[in-house]
C-alpha cells in the first residue's frame, strides 16, 4: 500500500478548483440573464432555429448557453486532472488548470459576441489540459512506483 501525502503546495491547486467553480456560475448567471433577455422560457434549453435565425437576443442567448454547457462538460474531466496531478506536482498542475481556466474566458468572451467562430480564441486551453493530463499519468506512475 502507498501512502499519499498531500504537499503543502496544493492549496495552489484549491485556489484554482475555487476558482473554476467561480467561473462556472459567472457563466451561468449570464446564460440566466440572456435567457430571460430573449424570453426562452424553462425547461425549454434552447431557443429554436428559425427563433435564433430572427432574433439576435434568442441567438446570443443560444451561443452562452452552448459556453456554459461545454463548460459544463468539461469540467468533470478537468477535475479530475486538476486533483490528481495536484498530489505530485501541484505548482505546475496549479498553473495548467488557470491557462485552461483562463482559456474559458477566451472561449465565452469569443462566443458570446454571437459570432460562433470565435470561440476558437479559446482553443490555447488544450496546452493546459495536456500538461494536467501529463503531470496526473506522473501521479499514477509514481503510485504503482511506490508499491515495489
Amino acid at each position: 500500500m502507498v501512502d499519499i501525502l498531500v504537499p503543502s503546495e496544493y492549496g495552489y491547486i484549491l485556489i484554482v478548483a475555487i476558482l473554476s467553480i467561480i467561473q462556472l456560475n459567472v457563466f451561468g448567471i449570464a446564460t440566466f440573464t440572456a435567457r430571460k433577455r430573449a424570453g426562452v422560457p424553462y425547461p425549454q434549453e434552447y431557443a429554436e432555429k428559425a427563433e435564433a435565425e430572427a432574433d439576435f437576443d434568442k441567438h446570443l442567448f443560444n451561443c452562452k448557453q452552448r459556453v456554459h454547457q461545454n463548460t459544463l462538460e468539461s469540467f468533470p474531466g478537468f477535475a479530475v486532472l486538476l486533483f490528481s496531478g495536484g498530489l505530485t506536482c501541484p505548482k505546475t498542475t496549479a498553473s495548467a488548470g488557470a491557462i485552461y481556466l483562463l482559456s474559458r474566458v477566451f472561449y465565452n468572451h469569443g462566443y458570446s459576441t454571437g459570432t460562433v467562430e470565435k470561440r476558437g480564441h479559446g482553443r490555447f486551453g488544450v496546452l493546459g489540459t495536456l500538461v494536467m493530463l501529463g503531470t496526473s499519468i506522473f501521479t499514477i506512475y509514481s503510485l504503482f512506483a511506490g508499491e515495489k
